[in-house]
């Protein structure tokens, strides 16, 4: 556990490590938040969750802390507006440093005192690494996004855009399944978030599902049928909120001189064709996949069709240390995929007591699923039952879509 906290740790301050001070403090848009507050926030989950209530006589390290770095839990206290965290000046990023080794000095206390962790207090610790895993992907993409509004496209890290990279992409064939009852979710004690248990048996017809994510060059082609400006591919709401808009790409793509660019993590670059697409919305992977002739599978048919697969994919240590991968190793990694379920509780789960309950449940509306992790999820955070959810005009993370069909 000790190595588990303190590699989670050091893993956040490389991803940060190549950021200058005036990258810390900004905010683009009201889903972004700053480099600093995410370093802040996941010191204070620790702080309020663990060193509060498990070591008698604390006082909070940072004053003012539950104030300016609570994210939403409102049984705490009235959270500070999460559309002026970029407004958030003092503590410094010196001092929000110091607070995050003050406190790691702290939880590393609490495993050398040479008496066993009792469950309560494991699970926390637990509880905070995964927490904070899920910030070091929402530092990438935010770290993504604030750099993409600087009109010179400055890089985040040049090394990165080449790493793993491949020029071919195999061709598009089908994976077919029975149906039938299947188990979804998961009775993992050793962990699990409470969105993905508990166990349960559900129904599937038959179905088939891609052997791949939907690429550049696919989308690039239903963006050339006008898949932007013909109706009949879209929902209503999608449909909508393209008008609104005026979507006619994914983020961050760019035509230039006739010429198709992408802006990524090492700056703008040529469109490669053969990488899935990333960053569209569920309104626009939905239309994806209608133009097609085809549908998004529900995430009941991604867990069951993938529920033995091994964890192997462009994970964030892939993409941060330019580590090799396996390119025909496509089910986890490199983009996020959008199914067709809304995310809703799981049969006869139970909501968490206190303030931790309000860690998903409440976020049980309006949202769409989505699976399988993206090349900034950290390598072991990611599983086959593992649920992630955004509100269907989301786009600024990395995900994509994955085909899937009726078996009639």
């Amino acid at each position: 556990m000790i190595e588990k906290y303190q590699y989670t740790r050091n893993l956040t301050l490389q991803i940060v490590e190549p950021l200058e001070i005036e990258d810390f403090g900004i905010q683009t848009m009201v889903d972004v938040s700053p480099p600093k507050w995410h370093l802040a926030h996941t010191t204070w989950f620790f702080e309020e969750f663990v060193l509060m209530d498990h070591k008698p006589g604390y006082s909070y390290n940072l004053e003012g802390a539950r104030k300016l770095f609570n994210s939403y839990y409102e049984t705490l206290n009235k959270p500070f507006p999460r559309s002026k965290r970029g407004l958030i000046s003092r503590p410094t990023v010196r001092e929000v440093l110091d607070y995050r080794s003050a406190v790691d000095e702290e939880i590393i206390g609490l495993f050398n005192k040479g008496d066993e962790l009792d469950e309560k207090l494991y699970s926390l610790i637990l509880l905070g690494i995964h927490h904070e895993q899920q910030h070091q992907e929402l530092l990438m993409t935010d770290i993504k996004y604030n750099f993409s509004i600087n009109p010179l496209r400055p890089s985040y890290k040049e090394s990165l855009h080449d790493a793993s990279r491949n020029s071919t992409v195999s061709t598009l064939k089908w994976d077919h399944f029975n149906g039938g009852i299947t188990s979804i979710g998961t009775n993992n004690q050793d962990f699990s978030f409470d969105n993905e248990q508990p166990a349960h048996k559900h129904f599937l017809y038959p179905f088939a599902i891609a052997n791949r994510p939907a690429t550049n060059g696919e989308y690039l082609e239903f963006i050339e049928d006008n898949g932007y400006t013909n109706a009949v591919n879209w929902l209503s709401d999608g449909w909508e909120t393209v008008l609104r808009e005026k979507w006619s790409t994914p983020l961050y793509w760019e035509n230039i001189d006739g010429i198709w660019y992408e802006f990524t993590l090492s700056g703008l670059k040529p469109l490669e064709k053969n990488q899935p697409v990333s960053h569209i919305s569920f309104y626009e992977a939905d239309a994806f996949a209608r133009w097609s002739g085809y549908r998004l599978p529900t995430e009941q048919e991604w867990e069951h069709a993938f529920q033995d697969i091994p964890v192997e994919g462009k994970l964030l240590e892939n993409l941060l240390f330019n580590e090799k991968y396996e390119s025909d190793k496509t089910t986890f990694g490199t983009v996020w995929e959008w199914t067709s379920s809304p995310y809703t509780r799981y049969p006869q789960s139970a909501r968490s007591e206190g303030a931790l309950g309000e860690y998903n449940a409440k976020f049980m509306s309006n949202q769409m699923v989505l699976r399988g992790g993206s090349s900034a999820t950290p390598r072991n955070h990611i599983r086959a039952t593992y649920r992630n959810f955004f509100q269907p005009d989301k786009r600024w993370q990395f995900s994509g879509l994955r085909l899937a069909k009726e078996e009639r």
